[in-house]
């Protein structure tokens, strides 16, 4: 009885097996590297009692949480009411630009009107201003929107939401408008067939397939919303109506009494929602058109 030999593949020699794939694993450890280090050195100053980065030098080489609580008790920078305020405003500015955009996007992309092309073109034109041309006339308008509606004027919250949404609904809609555009007319013909209206197909059929682009505008939205230092700060004047970019600045405005320590513990701690967030809307961005269409 005669049985087969298995012949076994040659061995590559490591300067063969680098030469086709060993460099991208090296390329992929520096790239990691140089993405952790920054988290670690930011994690390693929050724990330092010493409110100080000379003594950070060195990761983790003195570890407390002096600073997380001299940040969370401090009667002069109320973290916790600044942290309120930015959930507050990120997650309302994320909500109403997703709900907005997604509107503007299904009208400029299943309806055909009068000033429709123009429309599309000046949103695009307005995108190439930058926001920091327009703080003047934001902080005239609102001071004057202010003597007439208080409730919507300058240092109110409900003021600020209104200009992100002003600065971020052009861009997110032409945004959506293009992932609109990938999904087949037929549904829509087939939908008015059985006597669905614009409204019942937008909100049963067109939502749930453009769910990853809804996804990625939201986490956008909320991640500039957190981040947004220059509007916040000319719009909201009073300490207990600011938000964490603004409140955590005041920190370390002064390099002399500046405390680094309190700063990257409030930083960590505003990171927080974002990871969160982008946790929950994670399987929204991977799972693509066909989920969407699948469900």
């Amino acid at each position: 009885m005669s049985t087969a030999s298995s012949v076994r593949p040659a061995r590559r020699s490591f300067g063969k097996w680098f030469a086709d794939t060993g460099w991208r694993h090296v390329i992929a450890i520096v790239v990691s590297a140089f993405a952790v280090f920054p988290l670690l050195y930011v994690i390693s100053a929050s724990l330092n009692p010493k409110g100080t980065l000379t003594g950070s030098n060195r990761l983790f080489s003195a570890i407390g949480i002096d600073s997380y609580v001299r940040i969370l008790t401090d009667p002069k920078n109320p973290y916790p009411m600044w942290f309120w305020n930015t959930l507050v405003i990120a997650t309302v500015t994320g909500f109403v630009t997703v709900f907005l955009g997604a509107l503007a996007a299904y009208a400029f992309s299943r309806m055909r009107f009068t000033g429709r092309r123009v429309g599309l073109v000046t949103i695009v034109v307005v995108q190439m201003f930058p926001q920091l041309l327009a703080v003047v006339a934001i902080f005239l308008l609102m001071s004057t929107l202010g003597d007439w509606f208080p409730a919507i004027g300058l240092n109110t919250h409900t003021g600020l939401i209104l200009v992100y949404l002003g600065g971020a609904l052009g861009v997110n809609t032409y945004l959506m408008y293009g992932f609109f555009n990938t999904l087949p007319m037929e549904l829509d013909e087939a939908a008015r067939i059985d006597g669905a209206g614009h409204a019942r197909i937008f909100f049963t059929m067109i939502l749930p397939l453009v769910a990853p682009i809804l996804a990625v505008v939201a986490l956008l939205s909320f991640i500039g919303t957190v981040n947004e230092y220059v509007i916040a700060s000319v719009m909201l004047i009073d300490p207990d109506k600011q938000t964490l970019v603004v409140g955590l600045t005041k920190l370390v405005a002064n390099p002399r009494y500046a405390d680094w320590s309190a700063f990257s513990a409030g930083a960590v701690m505003a990171a927080v929602p974002v990871m969160v967030l982008f946790l929950f809307l994670q399987k929204y961005i991977v799972g693509g058109l066909t989920a969407g269409a699948v469900k």
